[in-house]
């Protein structure tokens, strides 16, 4: 009888092990296997919210202890009475069960079983057999047992970490192919970063051009993105290729230059995004600036005030500068509105009109007609082509649902300036009814992120617009801004549910970014 009670428990500890496993997993694939990405998530998920709101949203949006904190406390009682059966049991639970809401399948992302995330998961669980094989050989064997399934994250980490260098010499396979197709093919390559608009500038430019011209896919952005865009995708006789290149922290892209270096270096924003990760904008501005190193023309968005800052020490360094945007009176190319119209203008040519296409941010593209006229592209003929300019999907797009209620979908996702020209696309579309905003708020934002998403609250309510608060991530920030209790559901589905049986013709949503299910 003794026998098969151990075998049931150890068979539902193993169970417990492997949906923390594929749990935690799914985090750190969609995290990018970023290592330390674990711990601040496991911190999101087990933290009760800080209670920095007024006393109504205290009442709305406390957090009481969770199931985690409960079980947690179950494995200290356990240990103080050294009670095998308590730790046994406590910690089936937590594995089956937590972090509450964290779900084994993944409703915005499942856990997809590529050879990296199966290297990994081999490695840690080695690691768990070994715990808790030494764990069996001391005086209470199923102390092993026990941590394993509480510290899966912890298994996570170290394995992503061990597996380092060998993902990188990997990767660098993949790279030396690439970088001998770029040398075979030898496109005209433009750079293209900036903390947010660099995919809807690649995008643009590419409307913009005449011939064969290639860009990286959606956003593929970093070093396994770049590398697989060119081998798949860069054709015998392309004559420009367009690189989106994005970074988690200094050196990324300039590891990326000195493989697929930029004759054209576009920059469009220097903004807090991923700020969680870098730590701050003056590293973030370090970070971004690399792209410039190889490139002999640097096209820059001036609207933006760090941006503005470069243009004096590249051009000391005997760069090409041109400056673009669309409020900047210094800019050379400039896209303007002007009510329903935009005002283009190009040094050397006189102004010209063009309808406003609603989701185009126009000092992204101006950076992107400045990039193609220093591509050798026809000025004239360039700006003839604004007219099949299109935003990017998810991205500030309006489109009228069967209903008659007009949506913007911002879902891609957002940062402060985005979030800014989102509201202001809501507020100016000509409705009678009611407007609404739905939001998990901004992530990524370190030390920024609980004023920044305060204040996109604050300017909702004194705009008069309706606030729904998708999940619990910003939800405090977001009551407490707004001044008061908003309308909260857990999944964005929900949302979208009350959406569609609460509003009519003449009522406008803006659905303004979308959390994966990894955040709480």
């Amino acid at each position: 009888m003794r026998i098969a009670i151990d075998v049931v428990a150890a068979v539902a500890v193993v169970s417990a092990y492997g949906a923390q496993l594929v749990r935690w997993l799914r985090v750190l694939q969609r995290e990018h296997y970023v290592a330390s990405s674990l711990a601040r998530f496991l911190g999101r998920w087990t933290s009760p919210q800080v209670a920095r709101a007024s006393a109504p949203a205290q009442r709305n949006l406390r957090r009481p202890l969770t199931l985690s904190h409960v079980l947690f406390l179950g494995l200290v009682v356990g240990f103080v009475l050294a009670s095998p059966l308590i730790l046994v049991i406590d910690s089936i639970l937590y594995g089956w069960l937590c972090p509450t809401g964290l779900s084994l399948r993944g409703r915005t992302s499942a856990l997809h079983w590529t050879r990296r995330s199966t290297t990994i998961a081999v490695v840690a669980s080695a690691m768990a057999v070994a715990i808790g094989l030494l764990g069996a050989l001391t005086p209470e064997p199923w102390l092993g047992a026990v941590i394993v399934v509480w510290a899966v994250p912890v298994l996570l980490d170290l394995a992503t970490r061990i597996l380092t260098p060998y993902e990188d010499r990997r990767a660098r396979e993949f790279v030396d192919r690439a970088r001998e197709r770029l040398a075979r093919v030898a496109p005209t390559v433009v750079g293209i970063t900036g903390s947010y608009g660099k995919t809807s500038t690649k995008n643009h430019l590419a409307q913009l051009m005449d011939g064969s011209v290639v860009a990286t896919p959606r956003s593929f952005n970093n070093r396994a993105g770049l590398s697989r865009a060119i081998n798949e995708n860069l054709a015998d006789g392309t004559s420009v290729f367009i690189a989106e290149m994005g970074t988690f922290g200094p050196g990324e892209i300039r590891a990326m230059c000195d493989w697929c270096p930029p004759t054209i270096a576009a920059v469009t924003a220097i903004g807090p995004v991923h700020l969680e990760r870098m730590g701050s904008l003056e590293v973030i501005d370090a970070a971004k600036f690399e792209i410039t190193e190889r490139a002999s023309v640097v096209v820059l968005n001036v609207d933006d005030e760090r941006l503005r800052r470069w243009v004096e020490r590249l051009e000391t360094s005997g760069k090409r500068v041109v400056r673009a945007g669309s409020t900047s009176p210094d800019a050379q190319v400039r896209v303007a509105p002007e009510g329903a119209q935009w005002r283009v203008e190009v040094a050397g040519l006189e102004a010209s009109t063009h309808p406003v296409i609603v989701g185009v941010q126009p000092s992204n593209l101006a950076v992107a007609i400045a990039a193609a006229i220093e591509l050798g592209q026809d000025a004239r003929r360039v700006l003839g082509r604004i007219g099949g300019v299109t935003p990017v999907v998810n991205r500030a797009n309006v489109v009228a649902a069967p209903s008659g209620v007009l949506v913007i979908d911002d879902t891609f996702n957002a940062n402060p300036a985005s979030a800014a020209a989102a509201l202001n696309v809501l507020v100016g579309l000509d409705v009678a009814g009611r407007r609404v905003l739905v939001t998990p708020g901004m992530v990524e934002l370190g030390r920024d992120q609980y004023g920044q998403n305060l204040a996109l609250a604050r300017r909702a309510r004194t705009l008069g617009v309706e606030l729904v608060v998708v999940g619990r991530t910003n939800a405090l920030a977001l009551a407490t801004g707004y001044e008061q209790p908003p309308r909260r559901f857990d999944r964005r589905e929900q949302a979208v549910a009350w959406v569609r049986e609460t509003l009519t013709v003449g009522d406008a949503v803006l659905y303004l970014n979308d959390l994966p299910d990894n955040y709480p």
